[in-house]
């Protein structure tokens, strides 16, 4: 339970982190877009803006040549024709119609010329004011009509034109880090400009169209007829940077969130192996339990068979009884002292005396002690001295152990009504001396022999209690060839038997 709410936890944090992320990065997406359209827009806009002042500029020094031949005095017919015809959008010369608003300015302006009528009588004074008057509002509605003119011809005639000849690229590239720049937006870019035929006609070093996303269009001049729509295309190389800037802190958010990732797994992995180390454990106080009370019932057995006074009189019996007692006790202490031997080595490393051996020698030792056993049983015990360089530096007592550990193991895990079948190799692999010990017995699985040097475990036999052990004997014999520089390992087979292969450093003669 604990394991699924820290795995929930987790999970619903790191998805939270990574939607929070997204919805970040397309807030600021937006946001980019939305400057870098709006900036485009007001380039637009000037474009525009140029266009209409250029024409202006060009038709206001033709209307000062024109006005110049109407600078003359005109008599008031020649006027008041002139004043029909402007406001008249019918005989205008230009053809354009003006709007009702437009034509109401013409009664009002007649109105004003009839109050400016001079009376008859007036003096001189009054009537040259009168003609500066009229030369005024001739000029003002000259200048109108004219502005109108300018406009049609704008509509009319800048369409034709190709964009090449409209557009100034030098200054669109400034418009366009200026209008940037005023949006907040200091970032590299490139433009090209592609007319109404999709031909490019202008780009700007560094335009690429790899990153479709970090490339933004503009109509220019919109009031073209739409057959005649150019295009402006600009690029920006870092569009991407410019987004992730402001997400530098999901960097080591996620960082951490690993961190806390790995130390989870490792806390869950702990506690699940905390669990099973304590199942192994009560499985080991069980069988310890039985390991020690059965060589005590021995012993106090055969103490109360001493009482006897009749045990006595037969030499050979109470040779046999303390011999008993004898043999129950050592192997009680030697029980107890490889429990202590594992608790010591939980502490420190073992302390070692080593020595320079024979191997051969210290195997043909251990096979001979052996060979009663398995006589006993109806069995075979062969040894096989392959290795020619078979001097090793070990620890005496507790290699001998070693073997005595792997060799019991293999008379413990027979097949019922099978006789043993025991065989050591030795032999030499480079600088390395290879002890190899192989019985016949019951076998066990992959899985299994590469956990029989964990301590405290044991090869689960089903319903069968009839092999006893503390878990601890591989685990000793593990212990003693890595601390002596060697490695170990078993291989086997359900039903077939199992090999147990010791590998340890030879020393060669200078």
């Amino acid at each position: 339970m604990l394991a699924i709410v820290m795995f929930t936890a987790f999970f619903a944090l790191l998805f939270l982190q990574v939607r929070y992320m997204r919805t970040s990065l397309a807030i600021r997406t937006q946001q980019f877009d939305e400057l870098v359209n709006r900036s485009l827009y007001n380039v637009m806009r000037d474009l525009e803006m140029d266009q209409t002042r250029e024409y202006l500029e060009e038709d206001m020094i033709e209307s000062e040549n024109r006005y110049s031949r109407y600078n003359q005095p005109q008599s008031s017919q020649e006027i008041i024709r002139e004043q029909t015809a402007i406001s008249h959008p019918d005989e205008n010369r230009s053809g354009i119609e003006l709007n009702p608003s437009e034509r109401s300015i013409m009664p009002e302006t007649e109105r004003e010329q009839a109050l400016l009528s001079p009376n008859q009588g007036a003096s001189t004074i009054s009537k040259t004011q009168y003609d500066m008057q009229q030369s005024l509002s001739k000029r003002y509605l000259h200048e109108r009509s004219l502005l109108y003119e300018v406009i049609f011809k704008i509509l009319s005639r800048s369409s034709d034109e190709p964009i090449e000849e409209r557009i100034d690229f030098n200054k669109l590239e400034q418009y366009i880090r200026h209008e940037l720049s005023y949006n907040g937006l200091n970032v590299p870019f490139s433009f090209q400009v592609v007319n109404y035929n999709n031909q490019v006609v202008y780009a700007s070093p560094g335009f690429s169209t790899k990153q479709r996303d970090a490339i933004y269009t503009q109509i220019l001049f919109p009031n073209d007829p739409p057959a005649k729509l150019n295009q402006l295309k600009v690029y920006f190389p870092t569009k991407r940077d410019y987004v992730y800037s402001e997400m530098t802190f999901f960097i080591p958010s996620l960082i951490f969130t690993f961190i806390l990732l790995i130390t989870f797994i490792f806390t869950v992995v702990s506690l699940f192996r905390q669990k099973r180390l304590s199942e192994m454990k009560n499985d080991f106080i069980n069988n310890m339990t039985h390991e020690l009370k059965t060589p005590v019932s021995t012993i106090s057995l055969a103490s109360q068979m001493l009482k006897d006074e009749s045990i006595l009189k037969s030499p050979e019996v109470f040779k046999h009884v303390t011999g008993v007692i004898y043999d129950e006790t050592k192997r009680l202490s030697f029980q107890v002292e490889k429990v202590l031997q594992m608790s010591l080595f939980d502490k420190q490393k073992t302390t070692l005396k080593m020595k320079e051996i024979d191997a051969n020698d210290l195997v043909v030792t251990v096979a001979n002690t052996h060979a009663l056993k398995v006589e006993r049983l109806e069995g075979t015990l062969d040894i096989d001295l392959q290795a020619e360089n078979s001097t090793i530096r070990v620890d005496e007592m507790h290699f001998t152990n070693v073997l005595f550990n792997i060799l019991d193991n293999a008379l413990k895990y027979r097949k019922k009504d099978v006789p043993p079948e025991l065989m050591i190799r030795t032999r030499n692999e480079g600088n390395k001396l290879i002890i190899s010990i192989e019985d016949n017995g019951i076998g066990m699985r992959k899985e299994d022999a590469k956990k029989v040097f964990e301590r405290f475990y044991r090869v689960p036999t089903g319903n069968r209690h009839d092999v006893k052990g503390f878990g601890l004997g591989l685990a000793y014999v593990k212990k003693i060839v890595t601390d002596m520089n060697g490695t170990i390992r078993a291989e086997s087979e359900l039903g077939k038997g199992t090999k147990f292969i010791i590998s340890l450093p030879v020393i060669t003669e200078n």
